[in-house]
């Protein structure tokens, strides 16, 4: 009963978007005199009594651009795409009998988020804040509404509020599916099943209003991430590493042997690609700073990969294909929060930065530690975050984008860095010891960890039945 438990709170999900309805959030009256209306006096007066009610919901009228909808539609499919190129990254890093069970981890992240999301994790984290920690879950309760082509978020005024909402799934969906590499080989699927539930609704929807909400208490405090260092990464990061601890090390830790280094390379390039919409695409337009995100993307990339590289050399070792595609996406991870608010040279240095942080980072693990982050989720990502978060609070600058208020350490100012000092310990907590109980309370309804012969068999036999 106790590993069927998931799959019957999804399937709850599924009956209450048949039978429930929520209370409207907008008034079907004037949406009605708004479609009904002919002259442009009418329709300005019946606006701005919309707009008054919509304002504590952070949504405006809708201002639609078609160029900026285009785009967003394109970086909301390369978004979607870096999940499944996160299987191939993560899959071909694992032992060959557990390499089906990972990539499918990823892949039932888009389903089971996408879910959730509809029901209400697009209101927990957009919806009416409560707070200024939590939306109101009935606010947009089964997409209620968002479909309405007058209203946009407003932070995203010239896209529909439909898109702006799918755009953030995708942040939504590949969050979890970046936790597995911590407890690659050992998990148990139905109980993984569980404890994304959980994460979703408990840890990331939490960070994202936060962060991202007009009303949330970072936001409030000026704290910057343009496209999730803070709500991405460092969650994941941190649940990494809850997860490692909770889990403790496989039979054979220090005898794994990547399966396909090539599918790894492929998992690299679809991150890699996919990034620029993540990064690009969080403009939420079709202009001057998506092409800097875009160009500040690339460049972290590509000086975090030479970096982890280089750094390999040094020490002795060999570099090598699996060190650059780690060193890429570490830069691809520390430039998230900083894309839209850096120039080029100072997320070049942010990536060169970050990959060397999190290279000798995890050869401290490796040596000095019995911590088995089996793909080394933490170092990588939520180091790689929080290094992010911190060179933001160094580089930001007004000259690249107006929003920001106060600039970065490197200008002569300190708000925005003890700002995000602040941030970063109360993230930090927050995502860990979260995701702690979270463990705990999963692993009481239902065994996360795998039997000792079902780890000897591996995962792809013994959870799925199948092998690679």
């Amino acid at each position: 009963m106790k590993e069927k438990l998931p799959f019957l709170l999804l399937a709850v999900f599924a009956i209450a978007a048949l039978f429930f309805d929520s209370v409207g959030i907008f008034n079907k009256e004037l949406l009605d005199q708004l479609a009904a209306a002919t002259d442009e006096a009418t329709k300005a007066k019946i606006l701005e009594a919309i707009t008054a009610k919509l304002e504590p919901l952070s949504l405006v009228p809708s201002q639609l651009n078609t160029g900026d909808a285009a785009w967003i539609l394109a970086s909301t499919c390369l978004v979607l795409i870096m999940t499944p190129g996160l299987a191939y990254f993560y899959g071909g890093m694992v032992n060959r009998k557990n390499v089906i069970s990972t990539m499918l981890q990823s892949l039932i992240s888009m389903a089971i988020i996408s879910v959730i999301w509809v029901s209400f994790g697009f209101s927990l984290a957009f919806g009416e804040s409560i707070g200024g920690f939590i939306g109101d879950p009935t606010t947009f309760f089964m997409f209620k509404n968002v479909f309405d082509g007058n209203v946009a978020w407003k932070l995203a005024p010239t896209i529909p509020l439909a898109l702006f909402a799918f755009f953030q799934l995708k942040f939504a969906i590949i969050t979890p599916a970046l936790i597995t590499g911590a407890f690659a080989e050992r998990v148990r699927f139905t109980s993984y099943v569980l404890f994304i539930v959980l994460f979703s609704i408990c840890i990331y929807s939490p960070l994202a209003h936060w962060t991202w909400h007009p009303s949330g208490w970072l936001f409030q405090k000026g704290v910057l991430d343009f496209a999730g260092g803070t709500v991405v990464h460092m969650s994941a990061g941190w649940a990494a590493l809850a997860s490692a601890l909770f889990f403790g090390a496989r039979k054979n830790s220090g005898h794994n042997k990547p399966a396909n280094i090539p599918i790894v390379i492929l998992g690299t390039g679809l991150l890699w690609f996919g990034w620029f919409g993540f990064n690009a695409g969080s403009s939420v337009g079709s202009n001057n700073l998506s092409a800097i995100a875009l160009a500040t993307t690339n460049v972290a990339a590509a000086a975090a990969a030479l970096s982890w590289i280089f750094l390999d050399a040094a020490q002795g070792r060999k570099p090598s294909a699996l060190g650059a595609c780690i060193g890429a996406v570490v830069g691809l991870v520390a430039i998230t929060p900083a894309a839209g608010f850096v120039s080029v040279p100072h997320a070049m240095f942010i990536g060169f930065i970050s990959s060397l942080v999190s290279n000798l980072l995890v050869t401290f693990k490796n040596k000095k530690t019995t911590i088995d982050d089996t793909l080394d989720v933490f170092p990588c990502h939520g180091v790689g975050g929080m290094v992010g978060m911190l060179l933001t609070a160094v580089f930001a600058d007004n000259a690249v984008n107006s929003a920001v208020a106060d600039k970065g350490l490197f200008f002569g100012e300190t708000k925005l860095f003890i700002n995000h000092l602040i941030a970063l310990v109360a993230v930090s907590a927050f995502a860990f010891i979260g995701s702690y109980i979270l463990l705990y309370v999963t692993n009481f309804i239902s065994p996360l960890r795998v039997s000792a012969a079902e780890e000897e068999d591996g995962l792809d036999l013994s959870q799925h039945g199948e092998t690679y």
